[in-house]
């Protein structure tokens, strides 16, 4: 099959962010025999417009950047780039787009033209809001987009969504807190920047566990860092967690909180304490109107809880109505893993998905 064959293609050459000059070949290469026109709207990219004389387009999202990870599936089809590997689906996301296009290519007659993107740096510094400041789509009329990804652990070939919150909101938070080291048989003279980490951990904790059940969000830290001997206090404690959330007001409410609970031990404690956070993607909101026209004309599966992970997309949504989809990939290792692999037959599943979609959305 040739889904296969493009999957299995472009997984040999993973390559990074934004400098994707191979993967950008074989997709030329792939689509130029097709009558489309091809552009590229940002560097790494690669759009494909299907023309069939509409006042408007509908639009399909594939992003094609690879992991830095070292892949250790065995097949005879891993990655030729050693460090780099294709550990989250995008090869599969391109090959199925690859197909919607053969079979577009075969279609005299459809309800609204079809535009086509290949997208980079989605693990990075998100290429989708780039893609969005080119004004693309209101050059080509575009009313609404889709994209998917493979997903581990739902059931293989089904696909899944949700109404409104399906991704969250990220941003990285650092916290740094300072005291003053001093011998511990002489605490009195210092100022115990660990002590005061311990504490901010917990009240941030508290904090977050303290909101209602129905509000999806997360805080947590992963990473903490603080003195340099047994026998002496901290001067310095690190920490580098994650924040995720869905509403605007969540997500910012449990931001000033933690820059309250850094002010209060500045207080209590005598320590300085400096945050920050990254901007990371926003929320996958699908909207529902939207949402509804899609689940009158094709089998969803509704998931009863949205995935924590972050995805680019987002940025899509703010700029036109979209939907996010997931395609279920049954018992697979999980994504961002260096054994990650599918059944690629799956893939076919998404290509009707997105055929479907072309053909009866209105």
């Amino acid at each position: 099959m040739q889904i296969i064959t493009d999957r299995r293609e472009l997984h040999r050459i993973p390559e990074l962010d934004r400098a994707l000059p191979k993967t950008m070949a074989y997709l030329e290469q792939s689509l130029s025999p097709l009558q489309c026109i091809l552009f590229s709207p940002v560097p790494g990219s690669l759009c494909a417009w299907f023309d069939f004389g509409r006042k408007s387009s509908i639009a399909f999202r594939a992003d094609a950047d690879a992991l830095p990870i070292l892949e250790r599936t065995g097949a005879d089809y891993a990655s030729c780039h050693p460090g780099q590997m294709h550990a989250c689906g995008h090869d599969g996301h391109m090959a199925i787009l690859l197909e919607l296009a053969r079979r577009l290519n075969g279609k005299r007659t459809m309800k609204k033209n079809a535009l086509l993107i290949f997208q980079p740096a989605e693990e990075t510094t998100g290429g989708a809001k780039d893609i969005c400041d080119t004004g693309l789509f209101q050059s080509y009329q575009v009313d609404a987009i889709f994209g998917l990804h493979l997903w581990p652990g739902l059931p293989a070939g089904e696909i899944f969504s949700r109404k409104q919150e399906l991704m969250a909101r990220s941003s990285e938070v650092d916290v740094d807190i300072y005291g003053k080291s001093a011998h511990i048989a002489k605490a009195g003279e210092g100022v115990d920047a660990l002590a005061a980490g311990v504490e901010f951990y917990r009240r941030a904790a508290a904090m977050e566990q303290a909101l209602p059940d129905g509000v999806f969000r997360l805080l947590k830290f992963g990473k903490m860092e603080s003195g340099t001997v047994r026998n002496a206090l901290a001067a310095h404690t690190h920490l580098e967690g994650s924040l995720r959330a869905f509403q605007e007001d969540t997500f910012l409410g449990l931001q000033e909180e933690m820059i309250s609970i850094g002010r209060a031990l500045e207080a209590e404690r005598g320590v300085q304490v400096k945050l920050s956070f990254s901007d990371g993607y926003p929320a996958v909101m699908n909207p529902p109107e939207l949402y509804d026209r899609v689940a009158r004309v094709m089998p969803l599966q509704e998931l009863e809880a949205p995935s924590m992970t972050a995805e680019d997309f987002s940025w899509y949504q703010r700029y036109l109505p979209g939907i996010f989809f997931f395609l279920g990939l049954g018992d697979t290792p999980a994504l961002h893993t260096d054994t990650f692999d599918f059944d690629e037959t799956i893939l076919t599943k998404g290509a009707d998905f997105f055929e479907k979609l072309a053909e009866t959305l209105v």
